[in-house]
């Protein structure tokens, strides 16, 4: 069976060499779905995958002289494929809205990174800072600002009276800001809410 299409491909070739659009025709026919399913592997669109193949036979039949007749027809052509696909990755990769979009996910990860290393740092300092306060005043301020707990709901959960929740929270918070002042507006909004 490959003798026999070997056989049809020299043959091929050798009509193709001679200028022959019917062997050129019968090569299209033979190989212009496999070439578009190979670069629809590759681009995932099928519109470049068609441009690409036309591409591929343009190329073939501008070319048509210089094959060889030892060569097969299936090989070159998937070659010739190959170098297309690696051509059209190169363009888009060199391409400018592609360069702007790798240098915003670039600083987009960049600026993640270093935002999360400085809240990191921030929620270190913040938390070694409401460790070194009063108890009563450590528990109000973790009841309200991390759970989120209203004052009276705070007030009932420890046992003790509105007013001293309000007055152990607002000192608590004073005490941060002293010890914090640097870092005191990012406290801030990251705790209104």
């Amino acid at each position: 069976m490959e003798e026999h299409i070997e056989n049809i491909e020299r043959h091929l070739i050798h009509d193709l060499k001679q200028g022959s659009h019917k062997a050129f025709d019968k090569i299209y026919q033979m190989y212009s779905k496999r070439l578009y399913a190979y670069s629809l592997q590759f681009t995932k669109s099928s519109e470049e995958s068609e441009e690409i193949v036309q591409e591929v036979f343009v190329k073939l039949w501008s070319n048509r002289i210089n094959i060889r007749q030892d060569e097969t027809l299936r090989s070159l052509l998937f070659i010739m494929a190959k170098h297309r696909l690696i051509n059209a990755y190169r363009q888009k990769i060199n391409h400018p809205i592609y360069e702007e979009y790798i240098y915003h996910i670039d600083t987009l990860s960049t600026e993640d990174t270093h935002y999360k290393l400085e809240y990191n740092e921030f929620l270190f300092r913040f938390l070694k800072t409401i460790e070194k306060l009063p108890d009563t005043q450590q528990k109000v301020i973790r009841l309200s600002r991390f759970k989120q707990l209203s004052n009276k709901e705070i007030a009932e959960k420890l046992s003790l009276s509105e007013q001293t929740v309000k007055n152990q929270l607002s000192l608590g918070l004073k005490t941060l800001k002293e010890k914090l002042n640097k870092i005191w507006l990012l406290l801030m909004l990251l705790f209104i809410n």
